[in-house]
């Protein structure tokens, strides 16, 4: 988001007076490199290679490139960490067989797999099918089911109410949601829209959304579902998104009931009103998409309302509290409305907050990174419930959610970053997970003891690789679809923050055989980005080196007026371009 934006012309008036003075000597493999003709900066290394300049920077079968994939001079660290990232998505895919469907999971619930599509939309070939069975077993009052699991797993489909589970016996499966749960209906938007990213595929969109837009209706519909005095989305009082309460069964005991019955405590937490707004947000651009602005402008108006009401009741001024009891209960302790909890991270991707308020909630962060004694600040939650969250000894603080440490919460922080000034912040995050990564094999914890850094167990791994994935794809490279299959592409890079001088980037849809080729280099006069891919808009965003100021651009060879936006303390070179044969190339000259 800019907050300022200059006129270039004196600039690009005193670099023309001046650009026919430099003189620059090239190594000689430059010469072997066409891509380098009639530019003013040139490639030295093409990659992906074993060594750049007698430093090993790969393998010699490009073992760690592929779709996204990245290659790097100075050292093949980023790249391997990215090949990890990749492999931990992978190893979590599944197939489940019922009701005579075969479906790809990515984990057999719906949340993670959705969640987990922020990575693996880049390779897989079956994008749809679990989508669809969700759709497909949508009950009549709009809620969807979350979860497929062994009818031998009995806690979980016992645990929950008779309308809420659906049993196949012949597949030994049970199709189930846990009704405190608030975030499946919002998450099928965000995961639905993500495929039709992928695939283009507009009659599958146009099919699921009447039932998309149901989902969303239950949820600020239902009275167990919407709390009507506040405008808001309730839940069971849980930890942020997770799926139990602190308060167990008056009849059993059982510290697990996920049912809503008058005894479960009930609270309006924030993420699950981001979710909604941010949905929202996404079905009225469907609509407009498909040529119903009438039913796009009420959407946008109920996401304006909902943003509202959130604002009102749960922004205490710097970021969102965490749980605001309601139904009668009261907090679990007198310290909620400064508990930062996972979800303030979610928030800042989910185009609820402006500029400002996205500042303030890293800048949150980054002041608990300098207090807390924990190893980083990608909190599940913080304070955590002291001693426990449950009752008996349940859920302990510093265990599982309660106050540990999430690389989901890491990615989307860094994520966030990226795009509100703060960059350098955004890449220390990804260098602290790259260095975790390495310290353990290449494999990555669902979430870490705060302070021993002990991986823990007890969730998919996947959910945090994805994450940080999706913030080095769309954040870091800054590359990001904002049609369907990169046909217009928000181009936003920030590689000046790294320490690599040249760098290759590859995304894109395997599935649709589209591919975004993005190559970059730095030196002591300005860069360059050659940007190969289907887009036929592109609108730059390009970040300037901290200490550097714009003096030319060149497009494809061509001196052309730019902008400069001011984000933050951030200093970016705006374009827009519409490439012709799918190449376009910016040269930023100091």
């Amino acid at each position: 988001m800019m907050v300022r934006r200059i006129s270039s012309g004196s600039l690009l008036l005193a670099a023309l007076c001046l650009s026919g003075g430099f003189v620059h000597a090239e190594p000689a493999e430059t010469a072997t490199l066409k891509s380098n003709a009639a530019r003013t900066i040139a490639f030295v290394h093409p990659l992906p290679r074993m060594k750049a300049d007698d430093v090993s920077v790969g393998d010699g079968n490009s073992g760690t490139f592929a779709v996204p994939g990245v290659a790097t001079t100075g050292d093949g660290r980023l790249a391997t960490f990215v090949w990890n990232l990749r492999k931990i998505v992978q190893n979590q895919r599944r197939k489940v067989f019922v009701d005579g469907r075969a479906l790809t999971c990515s984990i057999n619930w719906i949340r993670d797999h959705i969640h987990q599509s922020k990575g693996f939309r880049h390779w897989e070939h079956d994008l749809t099918s679990f989508l669809g069975f969700i759709l497909d077993t949508q009950r009549d009052d709009g809620q969807f089911y979350e979860m497929l699991l062994p009818l031998d797993r009995t806690a979980h489909w016992k645990n929950s109410s008779p309308n809420c589970r659906r049993l196949y016996e012949d597949d030994f499966i049970s199709l189930v949601r846990f009704e405190i749960e608030a975030d499946i209906e919002y998450l099928m938007v965000e995961g639905s829209t993500r495929v039709w990213r992928a695939t283009g595929n507009d009659a599958w969109l146009k099919a699921a959304l009447p039932r998309l837009e149901k989902g969303i209706d239950y949820l600020t519909g239902a009275p167990k579902r919407w709390d009507a005095a506040h405008g808001l989305v309730k839940r069971g009082y849980t930890i942020d998104t997770w799926d139990f309460t602190f308060r167990p069964d008056p009849d059993t005991g059982a510290d697990l009931r996920r049912i809503i019955p008058g005894y479960t405590p009930m609270g309006i937490m924030h993420g699950d009103n981001t979710g909604v707004c941010a949905a929202m947000k996404s079905l009225a651009a469907v609509n407009r998409r498909f040529g119903d602005v009438d039913k796009a402008v009420r959407w946008e108006r109920r996401a304006e309302e909902l943003r509202g009401n959130l604002m009102k009741h749960l922004w205490n001024g710097t970021f969102f509290r965490h749980q605001l009891p309601t139904d009668g209960f009261a907090a679990r302790d007198g310290i909620e409305a400064r508990r930062l909890s996972l979800s303030n991270a979610y928030a800042l991707n989910r185009g609820v907050l402006s500029l400002a308020e996205r500042r303030s909630v890293i800048g949150e962060y980054m002041r608990r990174r300098s207090t807390t004694e924990a190893f980083a600040e990608w909190f599940t939650i913080d304070p955590p419930y002291d001693p426990t969250f449950g009752e008996n000894g349940k859920f302990p603080k510093e265990e599982y959610v309660n106050g540990t440490i999430s690389p989901f919460a890491a990615g989307e922080l860094a994520k966030g970053a990226f795009e509100s000034g703060y960059e350098e912040y955004g890449w220390d995050i990804i260098a602290r997970l790259q260095k975790l990564v390495e310290e353990n094999g290449g494999a990555l914890g669902f979430l870490y003891h705060p302070r021993n850094r002990a991986p823990q167990g007890r969730g998919p791994s996947g959910w945090g690789a994805a994450a940080i994935l999706d913030a080095i794809d769309e954040g870091l490279a800054g590359i990001r679809d904002v049609d369907v299959l990169y046909r217009k592409i928000a181009f936003s890079p920030r590689w000046p923050v790294t320490p690599y001088n040249e760098v290759r980037y590859i995304t894109g849809y395997e599935v649709s055989s589209v591919y975004v080729d993005c190559r970059y280099v730095r030196t002591d006069r300005g860069f360059r980005y050659n940007l190969r891919s289907p887009a036929r808009e592109i609108q730059a965003h390009l970040l300037m080196p901290r200490a550097a100021t714009p003096r030319l651009l060149l497009v494809d060879g061509i001196v052309t007026s730019f902008s400069l936006a001011v984000v933050g303390e951030s200093r970016y070179v705006d374009v827009a371009v519409s490439p012709s044969n799918g190449v376009v190339d910016f040269e930023v000259l100091y």
